[in-house]
């Protein structure tokens, strides 16, 4: 009996331990709700859920654990009730009982819920029974649907934000390739010397290390024609072309018009 006893008193000095850490911790964090709301970050409170959920967790432990006697078949009975006011009840309770009287003891030793509660579940007993077979397994149905369905999108948001992550991530060039290009156009490197059809004359270099860059000459001219000394014949690319309402008729020469680059047009 005396073991019995004394396991018991350990039992309640450790549960009264967890649930004073509880507490603790439970009125830190309304302090912080109640006046550092404008500075409370998410994170914070993030950390704050964890700690009550891992004391809690704790509390669990402790109240299954195989020392733990079973609460449920101990009785409390009241030995003194007092209208006066008792200092160590205001202690033990922190102010918040300042006497032990019978308007107090019904409601602080009660092992049934409160009157208003005990109707609350009867009628949700009620309103449950009434439900048929059927219909009930119609709701079930129906709610399992919408969970699955609300499991699908969370997942597809999931999907498609991962593989956005490694879009956003995925290489789109090619360095080589832009520096080559670049020098290309900057410098004229990799360009090809070879000149084009109908172009003569010396190519001459503009840079050193730097391929040239021939360019043909495409303005247009006025050239006289024998026998018209007052119409002009059009030239384009260097060449003479008919006139337009003179069928038949072909120019008397050709004359051409060449142009060479001697520095690089992007020179600078």
């Amino acid at each position: 009996m005396q073991r019995e006893e004394k396991q018991l008193e350990l039992s309640l000095e450790a549960l009264i331990s967890q649930v004073a850490d509880l507490k603790n911790s439970l009125v830190s964090f309304i302090y912080k709700l109640e006046n550092e709301y404008d500075r409370l970050t998410w994170p914070s409170v993030l950390d704050s859920f964890a700690l009550l959920s891992g004391q809690l967790n704790t509390l669990n432990k402790v109240l299954k654990h195989e020392k733990t006697p079973l609460l449920r078949n101990q009785v409390i009975i009241p030995l003194v009730l007092s209208p006066d006011r008792d200092e160590e009840i205001m202690r033990q309770t922190e102010g918040r009982v300042p006497v032990f009287s019978h308007e107090v003891v019904p409601d602080h030793l009660r092992t049934k819920p409160d009157p208003e509660v005990e109707e609350q579940e009867k009628q949700l007993s009620t309103d449950a029974a009434r439900i048929g077979t059927d219909v009930a397994q119609k709701q079930i149905q129906s709610l399992n649907k919408m969970c699955l369905n609300l499991l699908e999108k969370i997942n597809k948001e999931e999907r498609e934000s991962e593989s956005g992550g490694l879009r956003q991530n995925k290489q789109t060039y090619n360095s080589a390739d832009t520096n080559a290009l670049v020098a290309a156009v900057a410098f004229g490197k990799g360009l090809s010397n070879r000149r084009p059809p109908g172009v003569t004359g010396p190519v001459q270099s503009s840079q050193p290390g730097a391929n040239t860059i021939i360019t043909g000459a495409s303005a247009m001219q006025q050239v006289q024609m024998p026998g018209a000394p007052n119409q002009a014949q059009p030239m384009l690319g260097g060449v003479q072309m008919p006139q337009t309402g003179q069928p038949g008729k072909m120019p008397s020469g050709i004359k051409t018009n060449i142009k060479s680059a001697s520095m690089h047009p992007y020179q600078r």
